[in-house]
């Protein structure tokens, strides 16, 4: 694929999301989408054929830039670091993406009929091997004895959270993750109640972070 390609492809993508957040994959349309995108229909039905291809796509897409943070909890990282790492980085994910966690959540709510299979068998395998990866600190005694895949499910809930039902947040807080500060003090909260519920403490901050 030519970088033209990737850039027209990235710019549908993205007005996809847009579109499907907003209106729900019934009430989207492919002509909307390809007018966010600064093209013309059949321009944008070369590189997907239908609005149901256009949908699935998004949708993987929102998945590979969800899951890239727990790809890499590392086995031989310090525990309090790789998690506060990882939290970091998913409410990052919610703060620079919410309508994107927004239409995942739809989309599972309503069974996930386009991406049940992808649930099934890639997600699934990347949770089990993430979930040995913590099940290896517990037999470390590096944390405390917990459910390791509740563990990811819950950190998953709590930051999450923040883009699914932003606007409660906004309306009980007056703030939202667009707001640094608040979104600092959001992972901060979250880091704590994640860390403290397997034993553990924040880990210190370094001079660049401090």
């Amino acid at each position: 694929m030519s970088r033209i390609q990737e850039k027209n492809r990235t710019l549908i993508l993205d007005a996809a999301l847009q579109e499907f957040s907003k209106f729900g994959y019934s009430g989207a349309t492919v002509e909307r989408i390809a007018a966010e995108a600064g093209m013309s229909k059949s321009n944008l039905l070369y590189y997907f054929s239908s609005k149901e291809a256009i949908y699935t796509a998004a949708l993987a897409h929102i998945l590979d830039v969800w899951l890239a943070p727990l790809k890499t909890l590392d086995p031989e990282g310090d525990p309090a670091q790789e998690l506060s790492e990882y939290i970091r980085q998913k409410i990052e994910i919610s703060a620079s993406f919410p309508e994107a966690s927004r239409l995942f959540a739809n989309e599972v709510m309503q069974g996930a009929p386009q991406i049940l299979p992808i649930l099934e068998t890639d997600l699934k395998r990347l949770v089990s091997e993430k979930a040995k990866v913590i099940e290896s600190w517990i037999d470390a005694g590096k944390i405390n004895e917990i459910s390791a895949v509740h563990l990811i499910f819950a950190i998953w809930a709590t930051t999450q959270h923040y883009a699914d039902f932003s606007v409660q947040v906004r309306a009980l807080t007056g703030k939202d993750l667009s707001d640094e500060d608040f979104k600092l003090e959001t992972e901060r909260a979250v880091t704590q109640q994640i860390l403290a519920s397997i034993g553990l403490s924040m880990p210190e901050e370094s001079p660049e972070d401090a």
